[in-house]
């Protein structure tokens, strides 16, 4: 397969220009989103979403995402991720898998159908996960494109995958909040370094390759500010897959969680690694592709039925 979008091979960083829609499907009356809703993701990679769950759901969310943080010993070891030089829990991969409320949340029709009038296509989970920034420890995500590494490290061949972030606990501007750099999506960041043998087991808990060089980033953040949305639980933040994020340490004592679904469309998924030879193991970065079945309804209801 031809790689459109090389990274990790060049010297020197490169603005490339992006070779795929950003929202992939015509505006309709029938579409989940409004038709300002379409042009705002078009325009600046990003979205929030307020009050589509009610308190009782956001309840029950919060529940269970308290009971994976409280037991990890009875998840998968390996999708359990701890903070660099610490016990605390970073990040719990394949939570739909292994957790049936965030089995329900991945597929109920508030998100999932928002993911496929976007990608105009059938939808699965690329990757879940619940992320965790405790309080005082909490440390930070660096700058990145989640398509860069998706694409060298995974294989995913096009921009036609996006990111929701449902937040669990109030996500301010004091407690690390994501940032994201709007309209930075419109082009293709390369990154310099060659990728090593199982980089996952360190990038998990800080990347150091894949990483944004600081002068390109400055570029984009001088040429499109930076914004970080916040919001109370049960907001959801939605963001294509090739916009710039990241987000700063949790030096409060309020820590911040967020159920994080990447959907990925049918058509695009993934084949050999772009970079190297073994591509990440599949609670990572899912290889065995499942179309989702759209959930509606209220979720608690669905589930205690």
């Amino acid at each position: 397969m031809t790689d459109i979008y090389p990274s990790r091979q060049m010297a020197e960083p490169q603005f490339l220009p992006r070779l795929d829609p950003v929202v992939h499907s015509d505006w309709s009356e029938a579409a989940p989103l409004s038709k300002a809703q379409a042009a705002q993701f078009e325009r600046d990679g990003y979205l929030v979403l307020e009050d589509i769950f009610s308190a009782q759901e956001v309840a029950f969310l919060q529940q269970e995402a308290g009971s994976l943080l409280a037991d990890p010993d009875a998840l998968d070891g390996d999708t359990v991720i701890t903070e660099p030089g610490g016990g605390e829990i970073r990040s719990i991969f394949e939570i739909h898998s292994q957790n049936r409320v965030m089995q329900r949340l991945a597929a109920d029709a508030r998100l999932a159908d928002v993911a496929r009038f976007l990608l105009n296509d059938e939808v699965y989970l690329h990757q879940s996960r619940l992320n965790y920034k405790p309080g005082f420890q909490g440390k930070e995500f660096y700058w990145h494109s989640d398509f860069e590494t998706w694409h060298v490290e995974d294989g995913m061949p096009r921009m036609r995958a996006l990111s929701m972030s449902v937040l669990l606990a109030d996500n301010t501007p004091h407690n690390g909040p994501l940032m994201l750099i709007p309209g930075s999506h419109r082009s293709y960041l390369t990154c310099v370094g060659e990728t090593p043998d199982d980089h996952y087991k360190m990038s998990l808990k800080k990347q150091e390759y894949g990483v944004p060089d600081e002068d390109s980033l400055a570029d984009l953040a001088h040429k499109h500010g930076i914004v970080a949305p916040t919001g109370k639980p049960g907001t959801v933040i939605l963001f294509d897959c090739n916009l710039m994020h990241g987000s700063n340490g949790n030096i409060t004592p309020f820590p911040r969680a967020n159920a994080f679904m990447v959907y990925n469309a049918m058509a695009n998924q993934l084949a050999a690694p772009f970079g190297p030879a073994t591509p990440r193991p599949s609670f990572i970065a899912a290889r065995e592709a499942e179309a989702i079945r759209v959930c509606h309804g209220d979720l608690v209801a669905e589930v205690m039925a």
